[in-house]
């Protein structure tokens, strides 16, 4: 048993933050029917080098990019542009409990596969669109990508590092955030609206916005300003309220402190040799030292320079001072903890023999939360799920290639 493996999704998203809610969702045992383009299927498939090294150590045709974002899954190749492919997703829209698109506002609708359309064949399915700026407002048939979003929403305004200090300037997250986010808030709405049909019959529509999403997520640096009228400035690596709550670098790497309280700066400064550091009445509480940050910090740099990075981490962690390494990836994986969390996984896969991928964090102690099917490749799944779903015979499997709907 699964948490969802009674529901079905047909998939129409491509790139990231459509796949990823679908990839929730499958992660959970839904059945997931991504519907690709033939011959070329989702834009990510060809976002590469690197690519998944096959048996023989070199490189195969399935881009790291899409292996990140679509296990288990079933792929099916429709060419949704053709009155045969629209048609043929109209019958699996019966069989399915949710559609999930990423399409341009309104450009559905020219194919008949809009909400209101496939509402008609299904009254009770849950539709879930995404897209940059919503069905509506000024913006709302503009494109929308992550990079972008992250500058107008705000987030590129308080990340990278202060003005005045080199390499300062607006800097955008190492990973698509906005895409990832915007696929997490799409699945907890996936889940409340299937939550709602249950108890009610009643299917919706869901308006999801990358730009909306990200305003939101400025948690409380959207709430400080809202209650302010002051606009957040950019910190770097430090910390607008609290002092010291940043990273050192030390004799051969960095760390990052993060002392909350007055106590854990006392036994942060007595720990590298700097007891009257603490005493200092300009460094006493955090008020003060937040006020006089341009002073301490560079006096706490010179005594973090001293040691080495895993000398510091252990005098730190003996006296509960929160603390930890900035690990490359390499670290990430061979770290003691993410290994005895089975973080990293490996699944078999059709061309690579085997595929390396992150298990889903989600873990339940009733339910299994990770599924066990590598991303597929393109088309893998065609004549299986038009077969078992809407019984369709060989000949008319082949009728269809034939007519390059598939």
């Amino acid at each position: 048993m699964a948490a969802l493996n009674h529901i079905r999704v047909l998939d129409l998203s491509r790139v990231l933050a459509g796949p990823w809610c679908s990839q929730n969702l499958a992660d959970l045992g839904a059945d997931v029917i991504k519907i690709e383009r033939p011959d070329s299927g989702d834009d990510t498939r060809a976002w590469g080098p690197p690519y998944a090294p096959g048996p023989d150590g070199k490189p195969t045709g399935e881009a790291a990019y899409y292996l990140s974002a679509n296990r288990g899954k079933r792929s099916v190749t429709v060419d949704i542009a053709s009155p045969d492919g629209q048609a043929l997703l109209r019958e699996l829209v019966r069989h399915c409990d949710v559609v999930l698109e990423n399409f341009k506002v309104g450009q559905l609708k020219r194919y008949g596969l809009d909400y209101e359309s496939l509402k008609a064949v299904k009254p009770d399915i849950v539709y879930c669109s995404i897209t940059g700026f919503g069905q509506d407002g000024p913006y709302a048939h503009r494109a929308g990508y992550d990079f972008l979003i992250q500058g107008m929403g705000g987030l590129m305004s308080v990340t990278g590092e202060r003005d005045e200090l080199p390499g300062g300037g607006p800097q955008k997250a190492g990973v698509a955030l906005t895409d990832l986010m915007t696929g997490m808030y799409a699945t907890i709405a996936v889940l409340a609206a299937l939550t709602h049909r249950d108890r009610t019959g009643e299917g919706q529509y869901i308006d999801m916005s990358l730009l909306d999403t990200q305003v939101a997520m400025l948690a409380n640096v959207g709430s400080n300003y809202l209650n302010s009228g002051k606009r957040p400035k950019r910190w770097g690596n430090a910390h607008a309220n609290i002092v010291p709550y940043q990273t050192f670098a030390c004799a051969d790497g960095h760390i990052i402190v993060a002392a909350g309280n007055d106590g854990q700066y006392q036994k942060f400064v007595q720990a590298g040799g700097r007891p009257e550091l603490a005493l200092d009445e300009r460094f006493a509480t955090n008020p003060q030292r937040v006020k006089n940050r341009d002073i301490l910090v560079p006096l706490l740099a010179g005594m973090v320079k001293e040691r080495g990075r895993d000398e510091w981490i252990a005098m730190l962690e003996d006296v509960g001072v929160p603390c930890g390494p900035i690990n490359n990836l390499d670290e990430v994986f061979a770290n003691e903890q993410v290994k005895a969390r089975g973080i990293e996984m490996t699944l078999p896969h059709p061309t690579a023999g085997e595929v390396k991928l992150v298990r889903s964090p989600m873990r339940m102690s009733a339910l299994p939360s990770t599924s066990a099917k590598a991303p597929p490749l393109l088309g893998q799944h065609t004549e299986e799920v038009l077969a078992e779903i809407l019984g369709k015979s060989g000949e008319e499997i082949t009728a269809l290639r034939e007519k390059k709907v598939l």
